[in-house]
């Protein structure tokens, strides 16, 4: 599957280095995209892993390093990606963290560095970029949301404020864009099978004697009707479906790949 007609495309991924992140890169690069890969790891861990996707896929890739708590950092991304390599056709915000615990006693600087890095970095990056595609005619923005951007849980008071955000940003500028060729989008997965989730897959695997799978089943089992971790590159195909001139009339959707979770 190609991302567009044109083999030229330019993507910048955030949190591109590991899980869902690196799945999105390395199915963009599989699509002809070049890249360029933001991270918090050093410079040469991540140039590390541009090259390797470079090497891998026959693209251009680079690497940016920025922290999104800062906001500077955060506004000033496109600009880095741009010099870095060129200016991103196609901009994926998927960087985020997360921080479990009863309102009442959820701390602010959490709540602060929640939405920071999970909904005012994705402003700031949009903010960056939509001038470049208006000018170019062409863009896309797929930003990773969450099941949580559409349903709740508890102790996630923050996670839910940032990724319910995320989604009606996105459709507000959806709107903004909609007539000069830019769709901006969301993805919204259920349980993926990636680092952020090891300790809650751990924790229910001690409750069955240290097996895995049945500790996955016993933690899907409450959400996710299908009880299968998605793989994270199920993320990377729909996020280049979005990219591809076969999603150019979708526009301000938020795409549940989550097992069924939402159909409940």
């Amino acid at each position: 599957m190609t991302t567009t007609n044109s083999p030229h495309r330019c993507a910048l991924v955030t949190g591109a280095t590991q899980g869902i992140g690196l799945a999105i890169a390395e199915r963009l690069a599989a699509s002809g995209c070049d890249l360029v890969l933001h991270g918090i790891e050093d410079a040469a861990a991540g140039t590390g892993v541009a090259r390797a996707l470079a090497a891998q896929y026959g693209v251009q890739a680079a690497y940016v390093q920025a922290d999104l708590l800062n906001a500077d950092a955060a506004a000033a991304l496109v600009e880095h990606a741009t010099a870095a390599l060129r200016a991103p056709d196609i901009l994926v915000n998927n960087a985020g963290i997360q921080y479990t615990c009863p309102v009442e006693s959820f701390p602010l600087d959490r709540w602060n560095a929640i939405l920071a890095v999970n909904l005012t970095a994705a402003f700031l990056t949009m903010r960056a970029a939509v001038p470049g595609m208006r000018e170019r005619g062409w863009g896309r923005i797929v930003n990773i949301a969450s099941v949580h951007g559409l349903v709740a849980s508890v102790h996630k008071a923050a996670y839910l404020a940032a990724k319910h955000g995320l989604v009606g940003l996105s459709k507000g500028v959806a709107l903004e864009t909609a007539a000069q060729g830019i769709t901006v989008n969301c993805i919204c997965p259920g349980w993926t099978d990636t680092p952020i989730i090891a300790p809650q897959i751990e924790a229910r695997a001690a409750l069955h004697g240290g097996d895995r799978e049945a500790g996955i089943r016993d933690l899907l089992r409450e959400k996710q009707p299908n009880l299968t971790l998605l793989p994270p590159a199920r993320i990377g195909d729909a996020a280049v479906f979005l990219c591809s001139d076969a999603a150019a009339g979708i526009t301000g959707v938020s795409l549940p790949v989550d097992g069924g979770w939402t159909a409940q």
